[in-house]
Order: C-alpha cells, then structure tokens, then sequence
C-alpha cells in the first residue's frame, strides 16, 4: 500500500524545521548562561542589583546643617515628605558638604512629576498644575520656592 503525500508537507516539514533549528540558535546565543539556575530568571541579575551604591543620609542629617529648612518644611505641605525623595541619596553631600554632591531639582517636567494633572491623584492632597497652561516657559522655582510653594516670590 503506497500513501499519497501531498506535495506541501514536506515543504512545511522543511520550513519547520529551519524555524526550530534557526530558534535554537538564536537562543543558544540570546538566553544568559545564568538562565534558570535558580528559576524561571537570571541568576546573574541578583549580583548586578547588589551593585550599585546608593546610600541614604535620612531626613535627619539633612536638618543638621539645614536647620533653616527644617523649620520652613515643618510648616510646610511637603513637610511629610523626606529631603532625599527630591534631592536625591545625600549620604555623598553629608560626608563632603560639597553643593556638587546633592541634586538641585529644577524644571517643570521634576515638578510635574508629582503636580501634573492626574485623574488617580486626590486634588485635595495634592496641587495638580496643567502644564501646558500655568506659566509656560517658566521653571516652577522662578514663581515658588519648593521648601514653601504656597509663598509666592517677589
């Protein structure tokens, strides 16, 4: 008994298999040697997050030198929220006193971050600025200072 093989299954068969044979190898070459150890992820990936160095100061060792803004920011709307979530890890600032050593947010895309309109944010906790509106081409801290923003400067 002879079978009938349509003349596009081997066609397919041959297209298949490049595709698998092709997949393999690019998998070979693509997946991590790490690649399941542990899992389904890269095992590697637990030491590159172990490596960067970003070391927190805290709030506290900001009001040392700072006392000026403590107060302001105990008065404050953004009294609950902590130096370093603007101005960046401090620990490096701390130990230098160098102005270099600290981040001095600025722009309106940094504000915005927080204060552009959001229908998931509460307006009563937090000011929402449309920014295509509100003093365009100007930065935020031209008009407030971030420490007591509902101080207008003159």
């Amino acid at each position: 008994m002879k079978f009938y093989v349509p003349p596009q299954i081997p066609r397919l068969a041959l297209a298949f298999a490049i595709f698998i044979t092709l997949f393999l190898v690019l998998r070979h070459f693509l997946v991590p040697d790490t690649f399941g150890k542990y899992g389904h992820y890269r095992a590697a990936s637990l030491i590159d997050n172990a490596q960067p160095e970003i070391h927190y100061a805290g709030q506290q060792a900001c009001f040392k030198c700072h006392q000026d803004i403590e107060d302001k920011k105990a008065q404050d709307v953004h009294s609950e929220i902590h130096c370093e979530t603007c101005h960046g890890p401090g620990e490096k600032h701390v130990v230098s006193s160098k102005v270099e050593d600290i981040l001095k947010p600025s722009g309106r895309e940094f504000c915005g971050s927080c204060h552009i309109i959001n229908a998931g944010k509460q307006k009563s906790a937090i000011n929402q600025i449309d920014l295509n509106k509100h003093n365009v081409g100007k930065n935020c801290i031209e008009c407030h200072n971030p420490h007591q923003p509902w101080e207008m400067k003159k």
